[in-house]
């Protein structure tokens, strides 16, 4: 019997056909977002010095009030706190790096969060 991927492994495929396209450079560097079961995590990365410029989630004081920490609304608080702390920062463009999930969702709510607050992409 032929065992089928799991979600987990076809999302890790898609992430890496995703890398092999994208890549920070440090005029525009990547935004890659994360979700787990419980938060959610963003990161601004410049991938030609390898370091990360910004990072923002749903663990950061600021955001400790949320009832829920993995929902929509948890995504559009994490996503325009990124963007404020790229705006602080200098960074006006980045490359979206959605890590193999479905532009859908809290992914969707998280990137109009943070074209909202003012990065393009």
């Amino acid at each position: 019997m032929i065992k089928k991927p799991g979600s987990y492994e076809l999302r890790l495929k898609k992430k890496k056909r995703i890398r092999r396209k994208i890549s920070g450079t440090p005029e525009q560097p990547r935004l890659s977002i994360f979700k787990s079961i419980n938060h959610i995590y963003a990161q601004i990365i410049d991938d030609v010095n390898g370091v990360t410029l910004a990072a923002a989630s749903t663990l950061e004081q600021e955001n400790r009030d949320l009832e829920q920490k993995n929902n929509t609304e948890a995504a559009k608080r994490v996503g325009a706190s990124i963007g404020k702390k790229a705006r602080d920062k200098g960074i006006e463009k980045v490359v979206f790096d959605r890590s193999g999930y479905k532009y859908h969702g809290k992914v969707a709510a998280f990137a109009e969060a943070a074209r909202e607050s003012g990065l393009k992409f």
